[in-house]
């Protein structure tokens, strides 16, 4: 019988070129998974298991989360590498709704980074405990210790050295652990020789000072060990169980070094893994009864108990899609029938797999806790399954809006199809990727979360499907609101012959504090009957979803209908759906609208000597400089600058600095553009309209 209780569903999490995918490179060769270890940026031509995308290993960045699972120590481990670009994010939001814990890696030079803040906000967003590991402490400059005060600071996380480090930078030979107070040294040529020794004198001071810490961070989670601990005797059993209790209930993040790079202390890691992780029963998680009105429901880790699983990521594989999912509780077998409940379908199991990045192993049955994936089954990204007679869904992930769009069109005719068999996939795949097609110019548009998002598809389309398609220039996703209270009173009439259509609205619009559309009906004696009202709401959020200025979505409104008259044979559903649209669009102009545009959080990490250099390009592109500290021979620069200021700023930050600094964004507010560029957008729209 599987053991679920022995299980670990981990993620490993970071700022980009922390080190995650070479540090799951090496839990897989000491897990015995390959046997070789290949680089990132392989020079042999192989490149990373875990970056299984032929444009991954060229580019040496993860581009999709990949699952694989391992066993240590008897204990089973599915793992999820994720990437670290801020454009892949909904691969780590799809990654953290289903695991129950996480490895967030930092590095000892860099520290918390900008992304490294994302990704605690995204494990506080789906309660996921985690453990700490400060990786590249062979690296010039490296300070454990500085980076886990910012773990403090930065991230109010508390943080707690498991371990020090024996030496630092070139001199950076092993760990000494604080638990069991010895020093470990990883010898043989890929550091799968663990040797144990006792503490170097020069570190036993320093070993003792830091365990006392250690002691009285966690002594607060356990009276048994406050007592053994004054009374001067502190077994290694119950040191580890406290720390397991207080990580899992998110009171504690312990703290572990070394350097993936040089196979230094991730074995250490893989024992805290199964130490100090929660297994599958020791997380809570909830679904929504839809028999029971959405009443919420504790799932249970019990095999006996009713299926229910979620479906998290989908994939096109060689043999059609592949379904991931999340079994939270009972169990799978090859060959049973599960319901889908949001198309309330049910289908078969025809293959279970268990995936190893690219490769799979078919298995015949899964249990609560697992990750496995399906074959060749119709639905979506965050579709729940069950068996039995349950209606039960869980709630989905947080899906950020695209801020970006870029439009494409094909070269030639046989590109036309392949394109669309193209988009039509990434879109269902990736749900901050989306696609339409514009009424005016009839151009085939995409949406995604930054410039690396949108050409690592256009290059999929090229690669993939043999889809030759030509860009546009990028466009960014502007929004339209309004600065002022204006009233409206508008009647629609239309005489046809017959019945007609007739509709008065009356009211007011004004900006809400809320920053979304709202609706107020404060409509007194019936003067407009109540079966039209949600009518009229229907027709003024038609009404938003473009805007007179420069034809983008308006946000930030409220309205509020407060009279009107109806006819008692013209009036219709239809009559005051019109008479709102119109009315929304006579008072717009008058509300003094303006234009909206992204702004962007970006963090710029560069050497010292270009600081300057840095800030003047920030400030050429209507950047404002929030923050920047000096770290050694680094500046951290730390920004708010609009999107459409954006484009194409990696080549040159390049160039300013030689090729040694480096940038990422995110998605920060939206901001009032100047009069000067809201004239010229206004412009260029009208020229638009015209041809």
């Amino acid at each position: 019988m599987f053991d679920y209780k022995k299980l670990r569903n981990i993620g490993i999490s970071a700022h980009i070129d922390s080190g995650k995918t070479t540090l799951t490179e090496r839990i897989l060769y000491y897990c015995k998974k390959i046997h070789a270890i290949h680089e990132v940026r392989g020079k042999d031509g192989v490149g990373a298991t875990m970056d299984s995308m032929e444009l991954e290993r060229e580019r040496g960045i993860t581009i999709a989360s990949a699952a694989t699972n391992v066993t240590w120590d008897n204990h089973p481990i599915n793992i999820i590498d994720t990437p670290g670009h801020v454009d892949f994010t909904i691969e780590v939001e799809r990654s953290l709704r289903v695991l129950d814990g996480a490895i967030l890696v930092l590095c000892s030079v860099a520290g918390v980074q900008s992304q490294s803040i994302t990704v605690d906000r995204q494990l506080k967003r789906y309660n996921v405990p985690r453990l700490a590991f400060i990786n590249k402490c062979d690296r010039t400059g490296a300070d454990p210790y500085k980076v886990k005060e910012q773990l403090i600071e930065k991230l109010g996380l508390n943080a707690v050295l498991m371990q020090i480090p024996i030496g630092l930078e070139d001199k950076h030979e092993g760990v000494v652990d604080l638990v069991s107070m010895k020093a470990y040294y990883f010898d043989g040529i890929q550091g799968e020789i663990i040797r144990e020794e006792d503490i170097p004198e020069n570190l036993t001071a320093e070993a003792e000072e830091k365990r006392e810490i250690l002691i009285d961070a966690v002594s607060m989670f356990s009276d048994e060990l406050a007592e053994s601990y004054l009374s001067g005797e502190v077994a290694e059993d119950l040191l580890h169980d406290t720390v397991r209790k207080a990580t899992v209930a998110h009171q504690i993040v312990p703290v572990f070094m070394g350097s993936a790079y040089h196979n230094k202390g991730v074995q250490p890691l893989l024992n805290a893994v199964v130490r100090y992780l929660p297994d599958p029963s020791e997380v809570k998680n909830i679904a929504l009864d839809l028999d029971r009105d959405e009443e919420k429901v504790e799932l249970q880790a019990d095999p006996a108990a009713p299926l229910v699983a979620l479906a998290f990521k989908l994939e096109e594989g060689q043999y059609g899609q592949l379904t991931y999912i999340r079994i939270y509780q009972g169990m799978l077998k090859k060959g049973d029938d599960i319901v889908n409940t949001r198309l309330k379908r049910k289908v078969k199991v025809g293959r279970l797999i268990r995936m190893h990045a690219e490769s799979m192993e078919d298995i015949t049955e899964a249990y609560c806790g697992d990750i496995v994936a399906l074959f060749g089954i119709d639905c979506a990204s965050g579709d729940t399954f069950v068996r039995g007679d349950i209606d039960y869904s869980m709630s989905s992930m947080y899906v950020p809006d695209p801020v970006i769009s870029l439009a494409v069109h094909p070269k030639d005719k046989s590109s036309e199809e392949n394109m669309s068999k193209a988009l039509n996939r990434f879109a269902k795949e990736d749900p901050t990727f989306r696609t339409y097609v514009d009424e005016e110019s009839q151009e085939t548009v995409i949406q995604g979360m930054g410039e690396l998002h949108l050409d690592v598809y256009v290059e999929r389309m090229r690669r993939e499907y043999r889809a030759h398609v030509e860009t546009g220039m990028p466009q960014v996703a502007y929004r339209e609101t309004i600065s002022r209270k204006a009233e409206f009173d508008y009647i629609h009439k239309k005489q046809t012959g017959g019945a007609g259509q007739f509709g008065r609205v009356a009211g007011y619009i004004e900006p809400s504090e809320s920053g979304e559309y709202e609706f107020v009906s404060e409509v007194r004696g019936g003067a407009v009957p109540t079966e039209y009202i949600p009518s009229c709401d229907k027709g003024f959020r038609e009404a938003v979803k473009k805007g007179n200025l420069i034809g983008f979505p308006i946000v930030g409104v409220r309205v509020v209908l407060n009279d009107g008259q109806s006819h008692a044979v013209d009036s219709s559903y239809m009559a005051f759906k019109a008479a709102s649209i119109g009315a929304f669009r006579q008072v717009y102009r008058n509300a003094d609208p303006q234009i909206l545009e992204p702004i962007m959080s970006v963090s710029v990490e560069t050497p010292n000597e270009f600081q300057g250099s840095v800030f003047a390009s920030i400030n050429q592109r209507r950047g404002l400089i929030i923050s920047s500290v000096e770290d050694g021979l680094y500046s951290r620069i730390e920004a708010e600058v609009p999107l459409s200021e954006m484009f194409g700023y990696s080549t040159v930050l390049r160039s300013l600095t030689q090729g040694k600094a480096e940038f990422s964004m995110e998605f920060a507010q939206y901001g009032k553009v100047p009069k000067s560029i809201a004239e010229e957008l206004v412009a260029e729209y009208q020229q638009k309209n015209k041809k």
